[in-house]
């Protein structure tokens, strides 16, 4: 067994299974996925690790990361993914999130605003063989509107809210998942479309790196 093959065994098992994620489907994907090819050389022998992956930043791009193991599995399963879902993911950076979600559903949509992280998650999703994958340059907040409605829509990230036209692409009792920041806090959130309404619930304590695109500035007070 390689070295990177036993890390991912080790990361599945102090890491996923013990920590309530029961969907073996994501067990088994995370345990097949070559999690190190989805980072530059110099992260490679920390990708198991439990802990968000700081990517190299791009030119006047924000930061792009791939989420904590513990945390993505969980988020996913929240989800509530099928074998023909339509999921859109949020902030993909070099495409290890569309990479999971794509082995639990029918297609995946991944929306990337870093143009040359795009390029670099599109090739190597087609080098994998992954083919339910389509890559899209765009700004995260809006979305694909002529792509949905979803049944299921993850954003990589903690989000300060979540703009409404976003959850109008989820179909009827469709999710989206998000990890949600209040008074410095972070909660990994649920939304759940019923019909024209949405209800919100929080699910289990997390932190994870900020996406600009879903942070409300806050002005002076006086």
């Amino acid at each position: 067994m390689s070295d990177f093959a036993l890390s991912r065994l080790n990361m599945v098992e102090s890491q996923i299974r013990p920590s309530d994620v029961t969907d073996r489907r994501i067990s088994r994907t995370m345990l097949a996925l070559p999690r190190e090819e989805f980072v530059p050389a110099p992260l490679k022998p920390i990708c198991y690790m439990d802990q968000d992956l700081i990517l190299p930043p791009s030119r006047g791009s924000d930061r792009r990361f791939l989420l904590a193991p513990r945390t993505l599995a969980k988020l996913i399963q929240a989800l509530e993914v099928n074998d023909d879902s339509v999921v859109l993911d949020l902030g993909c950076a070099t495409g290890y999130s569309a990479a999971v979600l794509s082995r639990l559903a029918g297609t995946v949509f991944a929306v990337e605003s870093d143009p040359a992280l795009a390029e670099s998650a599109s090739k190597l999703l087609e080098r994998l063989e992954i083919s339910n994958v389509q890559v899209t340059t765009g700004p995260l907040g809006s979305g694909l509107p002529k792509d949905g409605p979803f049944d299921a829509i993850l954003i990589n990230g903690t989000v300060s809210h979540v703009p409404a036209e976003l959850l109008d692409q989820l179909k009827d009792s469709a999710r989206l998942v998000a990890v949600l920041t209040g008074d410095g806090v972070g909660h990994a959130t649920r939304w759940l479309r019923v019909g024209s309404r949405f209800t919100q619930a929080a699910l289990f304590d997390a932190s994870a790196p900020a996406l600009s695109e879903f942070v409300e500035e806050t002005g002076f007070v006086f």
